[in-house]
């Protein structure tokens, strides 16, 4: 299988363990709210990373370990800023806001004819979420754009913090601080409601979402190019949909089946065209070695880094 389609895989199965740990949600949402969720969530996500993987100090250097703060910090930020936003505009409206961040990264990272495959996925993701029917609270607005902002940020920096850290020792230092953020913003909100059930239901769900999604993506970046990574994170609604209509008997419309499609194309299209360049012997020696192959596709890219 080419680098292209593994990565491509990759990112198709964590999507669907999103969506289904999305699903499976709606009863912790019950007992503890949503953010009091996203909260447990990554906190806990953050000690099982760190009771697996055990990230050793020698794996990083000093902007490696930057990196990987950083993405935990944008990782926090987009959960939170999505639930904010989900609170106050309907879910179609936040999503098509938020992926103005991805489709934002593609754009400015594509190159020649790969600048389609965004504009077909956009086409998609609009007749998915029909936005022009929401209601747009102003404060809901402002908080899907700071996550589509930190989705953004959220695809750059995985794909760093993948190039320059061995395995999954990146995703083991930026989930937790992750969980300190989400403590921090809503850690009161669970205080009086833990409970042993809800604790089990969130290492459950923990794993679901964040732990495998998130090590997907960051192997999958490692495959390739933000571009195409980009472009096929527009599939999520298609398989939200596809979900809603499994598991709740919620079928779409004429809208969403052509919302679909365009979706599919964008995804193919992305697929064939996105492998990234195959990494040297020097790019994964580790922290402190010269350009890794993203950093010198970048430049590649967009003319400078």
């Amino acid at each position: 299988m080419t680098p292209s389609r593994t990565g491509a895989a990759m990112a198709l199965v964590s999507m669907s363990f999103v969506q289904l740990g999305v699903a499976a949600s709606v009863g912790l949402f019950d007992d503890v709210g949503p953010e009091g969720a996203a909260c447990l969530r990554l906190t806990l996500a953050g000690l099982i990373l760190l009771a697996i993987v055990r990230p050793r100090p020698g794996a990083f250097s000093r902007s490696s370990l930057a990196a990987a703060v950083a993405l935990g910090m944008v990782t926090a930020a987009v959960t939170m800023c999505f639930m904010a936003a989900v609170d106050r505009i309907p879910l179609g409206t936040a999503s098509a806001l938020e992926f103005l961040g991805p489709l934002g990264v593609a754009i400015l990272r594509g190159g020649g004819s790969t600048k389609v495959w965004p504009a077909v996925a956009a086409i998609g993701v609009l007749l998915l979420t029909e936005p022009w029917r929401g209601a747009l609270d102003p404060e809901g607005v402002a908080f899907a754009l700071a996550a589509a902002v930190a989705w953004a940020l959220y695809i750059v920096l995985t794909q760093r913090v993948g190039d320059e850290i061995a395995g999954l020792q990146g995703l083991a230092i930026s989930m937790p601080v992750a969980g300190l953020v989400a403590i921090v913003v809503a850690g009161p909100s669970l205080v009086g409601r833990l409970t042993p059930a809800v604790l089990l239901a969130g290492v459950g769900l923990a794993m679901l979402l964040p732990v495998i999604p998130f090590a997907l993506e960051m192997l999958a970046l490692r495959r390739l190019t933000t571009t195409a990574f980009g472009t096929l994170m527009s599939l999520e609604p298609a398989l939200a949909l596809l979900i809603g209509l499994i598991v709740l008997g919620q079928a779409p419309g004429l809208l969403a089946v052509a919302g679909i499609a365009f979706v599919v194309v964008a995804g193919v299209g992305a697929e064939r065209t996105g492998a990234r360049p195959a990494l040297g012997a020097s790019d994964r020696a580790g922290p402190g070695t010269a350009l890794s192959g993203c950093r010198q596709a970048q430049v590649a890219e967009v003319g400078s880094v």
